[in-house]
């Protein structure tokens, strides 16, 4: 596995959510809490592990000990991260919003190593100075995909070398489905019947992040037949619920479009198997951890072709590629897709392929063969 060094390595894991969001950020955050915690019982390592705005952990992931929430108390973090920093080797940062904390903890002790986990358009802007001059100088930084680590060199001129591709992976407690059929009690929740084509798309709908491509979807959904739905889910804003009610109002497809809203992650597998096609053609995807839950469910995927999508989607082995921008070319996909049925042996053979590129064991390789380079 290469990391036969582990034992000397003491890692203090920083972030801002781990357990109080349920975003991509804070997938990858759960999945490496769970590798650390769970080194801390199998090697007895001792890495900690401290969120700035948590409060409780979720048991699953860390063992009690292991981790400290501050509830968003900036001096109790700041002093706490002082504090067990002093005793770790390796500073290792969710976001770069946390760059400031080791930063000091550079100054108090220069040998530090510092590694920033970098996601997509949290860095792909341009930087404060001084944060710009602490990556170049001082940080390892672990992109979730190749995109997002071009778009790093590019944006800050760093040295390639000090960037390394880390893919997302599958959350430990994801359920990988044993069958493919679609769940009668959604089928019958929505009043929807086996004769309905369901694209289905999961994210966030901020009306400060308009660049997921669900607008799109909406705009093709209209020129596609009748039986073809869109179950668009996830946590809305009043601003962004209120601006896609009206575009879909304003295409007549109050019935053809429904909006779940948050769902729970325990609820996530049925609506993937809902579906026939999950579909999110971004243009600011770093990675895209709902393609590769789509592909653990057997069901293909569309994405946009300008993102981190493409490392998600294994270069076109689980999904294909749409200019997030033309209409009309989601819509031909769309309908490619649905008119070419996929049996139960192909849903299961996307689904093995996401889990050898993917699974939570593999992404657990992969962190700790990092780790102890």
């Amino acid at each position: 596995m290469g990391n036969s060094g582990l034992k000397s390595e003491k890692v203090l894991f920083l972030s801002l959510h781990t357990f109080s969001l349920t975003g991509g950020i804070e997938k990858v955050c759960r999945c490496i809490s769970k590798i650390l915690s769970d080194l801390n019982i199998t090697k007895n390592n001792t890495h900690q592990l401290m969120s700035l705005y948590d409060d409780q952990p979720d048991l699953r992931y860390v063992n009690t000990g292991d981790f400290k929430g501050l509830r968003g108390k900036r001096l109790a973090f700041l002093l706490n991260t002082i504090r067990l920093g002093r005793k770790a080797n390796t500073i290792l940062l969710s976001h770069i919003n946390l760059l400031l904390f080791a930063w000091i903890l550079k100054k108090i002790q220069p040998q530090k190593r510092i590694i920033l986990l970098a996601h997509g358009i949290e860095i792909w802007e341009k930087l404060p100075k001084w944060k710009t001059t602490f990556l170049r100088k001082h940080t390892e930084i672990w992109a979730v995909s190749h995109f997002t680590a071009q778009q790093i060199e590019k944006t800050h001129q760093l040295n390639p070398s000090m960037i390394k591709v880390l893919p997302n992976g599958l959350d430990p407690f994801f359920p990988i489905p044993t069958h493919f059929e679609k769940p009668g009690k959604l089928l019958q929740q929505y009043r929807l019947s086996t004769s309905n084509k369901i694209l289905f798309t999961l994210t966030r709908l901020s009306s400060h992040e308009q660049y997921k491509g669900y607008d799109q979807v909406i705009l093709a959904l209209k020129n596609l037949p009748e039986e073809v739905v869109y179950v668009l889910a996830g946590k809305a804003d009043d601003t962004e619920k209120k601006r896609v009610l009206t575009l879909v109002e304003q295409h007549h497809l109050t019935h053809r479009v429904i909006l779940t809203g948050f769902l729970e992650e325990t609820a996530l597998q049925d609506y993937f198997l809902l579906s026939d096609l999950f579909v999110m053609p971004s243009q600011g995807e770093g990675f895209g951890i709902a393609f590769i839950e789509a592909a653990a469910c057997g069901r293909f995927s569309i994405a946009g072709n300008a993102d981190g999508s493409r490392n998600a989607l294994l270069n076109g082995k689980l999904g294909c590629f749409v200019d997030p921008h033309h209409i009309h070319e989601i819509e031909t996909a769309i309908s490619k897709q649905l008119e070419d049925s996929k049996s139960t042996a192909d849903a299961s053979g996307l689904q093995q392929a996401c889990l050898n590129a993917f699974s939570f064991e593999q992404y657990r390789i992969n962190f700790l063969n990092l780790l102890s380079n």
